[in-house]
């Protein structure tokens, strides 16, 4: 039987639990003695190869061990687990949702998801016609609100 919450819940759960394996994976990685762990840090490190490139100079480095993804899709990832949180904390608050018309809330989410991606594309932007790559710091902010508004227009949308 489907019931929305039980989907919201995990879809929450897995936005922050994605985010936080991306900080798992290098810690595990970088233990100097064999662990079973490294089968898991080894799965996210082979999933994140599907969606990211990887690069080593645009990647954050944990514990001396290069991220799974990059600092963008870091940010990206970092700021889909930020919105899931407030999600999660301001529906446990609300005993009732309330609820738009279906067609402003899909035209209020396409616009949040414009306005968020811009600072992504700012960045991309600035780097293909530059051929200069801005600091990872800068790349990772400029991921956090699209990563933040996709999860914010997926999870309010699970009615």
């Amino acid at each position: 039987m489907y019931h929305p919450g039980v989907w919201r819940r995990a879809f929450i759960a897995a936005a922050v639990g994605g985010a936080v394996a991306l900080v798992l994976a290098p810690s595990i990685a970088a233990r100097p003695d064999a662990s079973p762990l490294y089968a898991f840090a080894f799965g996210i490190y082979a999933a994140g190869s599907i969606v990211c490139h990887q690069l080593p100079d645009r990647s954050f480095h944990l514990w001396g061990v290069q991220m799974p993804v990059c600092a963008r899709c870091t940010g990206i990832y970092v700021g889909g687990a930020a919105a899931a949180i407030v999600v999660y904390v301001v529906s446990a608050f609300r005993r009732t949702q309330v609820r738009l018309k279906p067609d402003t809330t899909y035209q209020r989410a396409r616009i949040a998801l414009l306005v968020a991606a811009l600072p992504t594309a700012a960045t991309l932007l600035y780097e293909w016609t530059t051929g200069q790559t801005p600091a990872n710091a800068i790349r990772a902010l400029a991921g956090f609100p699209l990563g933040a508004a996709v999860v914010w227009a997926i999870a309010t949308d699970i009615n």
